[in-house]
Formats: C-alpha cells, structure tokens, sequence
C-alpha cells in the first residue's frame, strides 16, 4: 500500500504548522527541518491541481477575508518550492482569501520535500478529510480515489484517515444520487441525512422529492414517512393480480363425486387412470 510512513510524516508536519501561529514558529527549528517562513507573492503560488474540494462557501470565505485584512494570518499556509514557483500544499482557503482581500503577500512554510504527483493527491485528499473542509461528495469521491488508486478496502482506509467503516461506506453510497440531489446536497439545500433516504429512488423522483422537501420544509423524519408511504403504493401497484379461484365453491362436491383418482389445482383438475377400464368409465360420464 503506497499510503507509507513518509506520507505520515508530512502530514504530521503539516498539523504541526496548523497548530503554531506565527509568533511562536521557530525559524531555526524549520530550518533544521529542511523547511522555512517566507513572505511569498500570491501570484507565484499554484494550487495544488489534485485539490478534491471543488465548493467554497463564498460568505465563509469573505469572513475569512476580512479577518485576514483586519488581524492578518495566524497561521501560515504550506508549499513546496517548484522551478517556476510555489505549489500549494496545505492552505487553499487562506490562499483564495487573500486574493478576495486583494493582498499581495502571504506567509507560508516552504517545506523542502520532494512530492511526486501520487504523494501529492495524497496529501490533498487527507489533509482536507482530516480537517473535515469538504462537502460529502467531495468527501466520498475522497474516498473512492484512495481505494481505486492504493487497492485498500475500507476498513484499511478507516485506519488510515480515523474514521469509522461505516461512514467511510455510507458516505459512498451518496455517490449512487443523481446528478441533480447530488448538485443540491453540495449546494447545502438538502442535508446529508436527507440525501441518504433518496438512495435508491430513480432519478425523477429523487427530483420530485426534493423539491417536496425544500417547498415544504420537510425533516429527514418527514421526508423518511413520504418515501415509505411511496415505496408501499408502488408494491401494491406493481403486484400480480389476484387470481380468481371459481373452481373452490365445488371442491368438496367434486372430492365426492368423481370416481377417480385426482388432483384439483387452482382452477384446473388432474385426472389420473389406473387402468382403461376407468378411461371408459370416464368417458362414459361425458356422454351422460
């Protein structure tokens, strides 16, 4: 499994300079670490292009503009040095601040580590499932790549990140939504809890539901109610009809008065003949 000790630790590295704020950064204990702070131009720094998370609450990132404007980073954001500039590590939410708050510099740890491209999907993929900053299906597709691409069952992968198998399964099971309940839980219009009882439905009525849900506010409770009542009229519109059985009234009549042996069916009787003699008695009684 490529998920290795040297993954383990950059990721501890990175932890290590969420939990500093820049007054309390040692340089020389960067600097024996192969890393360093610098004030870097925003301009020269690349977002790492393996960056799962796809949606950023613009009225959270404006907050976190003005804060930045107002009190400046307190904490640094982590790159690695590349040969036509910086590649973002750790940070995309700090770095995307500063460029709303149109601020020219940043500081960032520069680490000096070398990170291929699988090292570096990586990273992305579980700093942001560590620090919980993804949607749930930025979250599931999270977790599909590291099992696609290391080969890891989920129990694996629940060592790996910290969290238990059963979500790591259930969040994936959201990736079975339409394209348009998966648009509405990353939007926020639905809750994942809402998402999950839509698993299963066909598409259009995943839709339908939906805007059941958001035209009248509905709970995951309510929501759980309608989708039952739902599935409970379509098993009773899809079932076979009933079939008729005219034959019954006459069962013990017949029991009584045929002189053979048989058998009577649903509405059907099987005859069976010992010998030819009772075939012309048999026929005999049609001629009667």
């Amino acid at each position: 499994m490529a998920l290795g000790r040297g993954l383990g630790e950059i990721l501890s590295e990175v932890e290590e300079a969420y939990e500093k704020d820049l007054s309390n950064i040692d340089s020389f204990e960067l600097e024996a670490q192969g890393a360093r702070v610098e004030d870097l131009d925003v301009s020269s720094i690349a977002p790492n292009p393996f960056q799962p998370r796809k949606h950023f609450d613009e009225k959270a990132l404006q907050e976190l503009s003005d804060s930045i404007k107002e009190h400046g980073l307190l904490q640094p954001i982590v790159v690695i040095e590349k040969e036509d500039g910086y590649l973002l590590v750790a940070g995309e939410r700090r770095l995307r601040a500063h460029k709303l708050a149109k601020l020219q510099q940043i500081k960032a740890i520069v680490a000096q580590v070398d990170i291929g491209e699988i090292r570096l999907r990586e990273l992305a993929l579980i700093e942001n499932i560590q620090r919980e900053n993804l949607n749930a299906i930025e979250l599931a597709n999270s977790y599909a790549e590291l099992i696609e691409v290391h080969s890891i069952t989920h129990d694996e992968l629940s060592d790996i990140v910290h969290k238990s198998r059963s979500q790591i399964t259930n969040t994936m099971r959201l990736l079975s939504l339409g394209g348009y309940a998966q648009k509405e839980l990353i939007s926020g219009k639905i809750s994942q809890g809402h998402a999950k009882v839509l698993i299963g439905l066909d598409e259009e009525k995943q839709k339908i539901l939906i805007q059941s849900i958001l035209g009248q506010k509905l709970s995951v409770r309510d929501t759980e109610k309608m989708i039952k009542s739902y599935r409970e009229k379509k098993t009773l519109s899809t079932a076979p009809e009933r079939k008729y059985i005219f034959i019954e009234p006459y069962r013990a009549q017949l029991s009584r008065d045929l002189p053979f042996s048989h058998k009577i069916k649903a509405n059907s009787i099987e005859i069976s003949f010992k010998n030819e003699d009772e075939v012309e008695a048999f026929l005999s009684l049609l001629h009667r």
